[in-house]
């Protein structure tokens, strides 16, 4: 399945984008399901996939009826202990979604569509959030599935005969089965939804409108897709003026729309290819609307991550022979003031500006100690030393 995912800075057009993009694929022969949290003019707002054209379904993402269902859910495995506590139900009409249901509810959107009764389709468009939260909500996954595996290891599964007899020695209740069992069926359904923000056939694309506001979401949106190892196939630079207009202020407009367009292709994203998208005069609503924006469908056969971003340069000291391991992420807009690394155990903990991504040291350096790190040319380098106490030793 073709993914896209769309995003980009706040009122720059995303969900409009993201039907016009979901519309061009279903009219180039796909059968495609958009999937938003905001409302599409003209498009049906039901909870499950509606058909709006003969190859194109829509589904809005309802985060508060996602929340209800969900605690629902908890409640009724958790039924024993709760009776036993004498603690009152909730009923789902006194229940309001907390923070971060949003976030959760398109998780288990995607989960629907990779894996679950919304899976079939032959293009799945996202419309995302802003920037910085969708690169946050992507890279939510693989933090969830580690928190689960930290917080109950799959091996205490195996010792599950001997829970009782491990309930007296250490004096408390161990957790109950259902507890692990929930572990197992969320670390499954996340693993579905990763497995479809890191495959290939995923890419982002990145909606904004030309002018000085967007330079700096898109400068640190491109070190945001780089630390997570995600690609855009698309900048849709939006609501673009008229060139020449005989208005004054018009013309101003336009000319600095121009400018920064040309910014845009020669120093802040030469590697993308832009599209300009007319300003329509008014907000589009329905097919015919979005239609007339020509928003290009997702190319089939255009590869999305590329794989694993890092790779290793090895470099040997001429003097005494001793190996220098580099462990190489291109950060294209990075800051050196905004980069901060720590390393604990096997892992590397990076943060560059506002993203932050906890990545697992590849098994050749885990038995290197970290000698020094650098930021230059959007490349950081992380120098590993190899630990004697930990290489074999030649005879």
């Amino acid at each position: 399945m073709r993914t896209v995912l769309v995003t980009g800075p706040g009122g720059a057009g995303r969900t409009t984008v993201a039907a016009a993009t979901a519309l061009a694929a279903a009219d180039g022969g796909a059968r495609t399901l958009l999937l938003s949290a905001e409302a599409v003019p003209g498009f049906p707002a039901a909870t499950a996939p509606v058909r709006v054209t003969d190859l194109l379904d829509h589904a809005r993402i309802d985060s508060g009826e996602h929340f209800r269902a969900e605690l629902t859910e908890l409640q009724d495995r958790a039924s024993g202990i709760l009776d036993l506590l004498g603690a009152g139900r909730l009923d789902g009409e006194e229940l309001t979604e907390l923070p971060g249901s949003p976030q959760l509810a398109l998780l288990h959107s995607l989960r629907r569509a990779a894996v679950g009764d919304w899976s079939g389709y032959d293009t799945l468009v996202v419309d995302l959030p802003p920037t910085a939260e969708a690169l946050a909500l992507l890279a939510l996954p693989e933090q969830l599935r580690r928190y689960l595996r930290r917080l109950l290891p799959a091996e205490r599964q195996a010792a599950r005969a001997l829970r009782p007899v491990l309930a007296q020695l250490a004096g408390v209740p161990m957790p109950a089965p259902w507890l692990y069992e929930a572990a197992a069926r969320k670390d499954a359904e996340l693993a579905a939804v990763q497995a479809l923000v890191e495959d290939r056939a995923t890419t982002l694309r990145l909606v904004a409108e030309p002018g000085p506001a967007a330079e700096d979401a898109l400068r640190t949106a491109r070190t945001g897709l780089a630390l997570h190892g995600l690609r855009a196939d698309l900048l849709v630079a939006s609501r673009v003026l008229p060139r020449h207009s005989p208005d004054p202020w018009f013309a101003g407009l336009a000319a600095q729309q121009e400018k920064c367009l040309d910014h845009w292709r020669q120093d802040l994203a030469p590697d993308l290819p832009v599209h300009e998208s007319a300003h329509a005069g008014r907000d589009p609503y329905g097919p015919g609307d979005l239609a007339a924006l020509e928003i290009p469908a997702p190319d089939r056969r255009t590869p999305g991550r590329a794989g694993d971003p890092w790779w290793t340069e090895e470099e040997r000291d001429t003097e005494d022979g001793t190996a220098t391991l580099t462990w190489c992420l291109p950060l294209p807009g990075a800051v050196k003031e905004q980069l901060r690394l720590v390393r604990r155990g096997d892992e590397l903990l990076l943060t560059v500006g506002p993203f932050h991504r906890i990545v697992r040291i590849a098994s050749a350096l885990r038995r290197c100690t970290v000698s020094g790190a650098a930021l230059a040319d959007g490349v950081l380098r992380v120098r590993f030393t190899p630990d004697p106490a930990l290489w074999p030793r030649t005879t």
